[in-house]
């Protein structure tokens, strides 16, 4: 295994509202040094991004304007861990707030990480199951639109579809398709 390189210097080059950009000064094992960026969050401890199941067929997918892109994708509920909060409330939040159920039953898969050449941060992959109405109020601008999608119908939806394009919300569904499966065939 590679010796990871030696941070010599970090520095923030510039802030907002929601995140930081850092100036790393790194030295490799062969002596390199390097300067490189990274986006770094302000203030939240995580995040979450939670697959709720209506039914073990069924997924809420929710379609929003996502700013980056310019337009409405589809894609699952997902928001910060706030200071003190736990991972798994954050999720039952985020899941009241956005789509208006609650779960009983939440089960952490794993985290995941989007572009860990620049960006320090991941995001926790959260299944929910056993769902009832509830909810609260969020920070979204509008309402959210909530849609059921048959699950056997995922790949036809990211295959053939460009209502949903972002990674983490595809990755997450795959993810929660193989714990399931795996969960109906005794492997855990």
């Amino acid at each position: 295994m590679r010796k990871k390189p030696e941070i010599l210097d970090t520095r923030i080059v510039a802030r907002s509202r929601l995140f930081r950009v850092e100036a790393v000064n790194l030295r490799f094992s062969n002596g390199v040094e390097v300067e490189f960026e990274r986006l770094r969050g302000s203030g939240s401890v995580g995040a979450v991004i939670i697959v709720p199941l209506l039914t073990p067929e069924t997924v809420l997918l929710i379609r929003e304007y996502g700013v980056g892109l310019e337009r409405y994708e589809l894609g699952l509920p997902k928001g910060r861990v706030e200071p003190g909060e736990d991972m798994l409330e954050a999720a039952n939040r985020e899941l009241m707030e956005e789509v208006g159920y609650g779960a009983r039953k939440l089960t952490k898969l794993r985290a995941l990480s989007l572009a860990p050449g620049y960006l320090g941060h991941r995001t926790q992959v959260i299944l929910a199951e056993d769902l009832y109405p509830q909810r609260m109020e969020g920070d979204e601008p509008e309402p959210i639109e909530v849609v059921e999608f048959p699950m056997n119908d995922f790949e036809d939806l990211v295959m053939d579809g460009e209502e949903l394009t972002e990674g983490r919300s595809i990755a997450a569904i795959y993810m929660a398709r193989s714990h399931l499966q795996r969960r109906s065939n005794g492997h855990g």
